[in-house]
């Protein structure tokens, strides 16, 4: 519809409802003979008389009644809708959505949002666990997690855990048949437990630091798999050594069913953070979100 017809329709709407011209131009903050001229323009093009005026009354016509009837209430439900959208900006509605591994879904984002989303009822979140890195525009996602070194130029992001380092660890029974490696090179010799991320575009090299030197090896061993669950069972179950994220696995270090190896190749690294692309019109829901997941020392 042209853009003069949906201002004309208004107008008309404005006159057939309240019967009046003089109510009709003070409701629309026109002149009268502004919006007489807007009416008559509007009849003209549609070939129709819409309205009856005498200088006492005016009343819709046949087609004028029908039209009031049919498309008056349809703009109605327009105008509520625009307004519920406006009130999005202020109160703390809607849903939410945002890509992540399941580590950090289940060691931060569901911790801290159920602190947050029982105070405010009309906040969803889904939350969809995805090994790749999702471009999350084209997926339609509000926002992505994934650690620090993995966000896309451009984004905004924002820290939403603390530093992270991992760990490479066996079982006892493991180390009781193979001597414990002291320098990750010594990793070609072992059976270790490949683990297959598509984030690292197939079989991830394991990645070690020390002082300025920096080391990626590829091992091998009988078992691969495709998360940091699995990887830590093979090597409880005596399977050989993993590589995992060190908060998984020091209560098992504790309670003396793993042991740890080349400890001082594993440096901090830049923890999770929240992505999105833009700070532009985000919803009161969004910032809610944003806020309750931000990183605090």
């Amino acid at each position: 519809m042209p853009r003069e017809d949906v201002s004309d329709l208004l107008a008309f709407l404005a006159v057939a409802r309240d019967r009046s011209f003089t109510k009709a131009a003070g409701k629309l903050g026109v002149s009268q003979s502004a919006l007489s001229h807007a009416i008559r323009r509007f009849e003209q093009r549609l070939g129709l008389r819409l309205l009856t005026r005498t200088t006492r009354s005016v009343a819709p016509t046949q087609a004028g009644e029908r039209l009031l009837r049919t498309v008056g209430p349809r703009l109605d439900e327009v105008e509520a809708e625009l307004i519920a959208l406006t009130e999005l900006r202020d109160k703390p509605a809607g849903t939410i959505r945002i890509t992540t591994s399941d580590h950090a879904a289940n060691t931060i984002l569901l911790p801290k949002l159920g602190r947050m989303l029982p105070e405010y009822p009309d906040v969803k979140v889904e939350i969809v666990v995805e090994y790749g890195l999702t471009d999350i525009v084209a997926s339609r996602y509000d926002a992505g997690v994934r650690l620090g070194e993995q966000v896309a130029p451009g984004m905004i992001a924002v820290p939403i855990g603390p530093e992270m380092r991992m760990a490479a660890v066996a079982s006892p029974a493991y180390f009781a048949k193979h001597a414990p490696p002291k320098t990750p090179r010594d990793l070609t010799g072992h059976c270790c437990i490949n683990i297959w991320l598509p984030t690292a575009g197939g079989l991830y090299a394991w990645e070690f630091a020390k002082r300025s030197r920096e080391l990626r090896v590829r091992v091998e061993g009988q078992v691969t798999v495709n998360g940091m669950d699995e990887s830590i069972s093979a090597a409880l179950a005596g399977l050989g050594i993993a590589f995992v994220l060190d908060d998984t696995i020091l209560v098992h270090v504790r309670a003396g069913r793993l042991v740890r190896v080349l400890e001082d190749w594993t440096p901090l690294f830049p923890g999770y953070h929240l992505y999105y692309p833009t700070r532009r019109q985000a919803s009161a829901a969004f910032s809610l979100v944003v806020d309750a997941l931000r990183y605090r020392r």
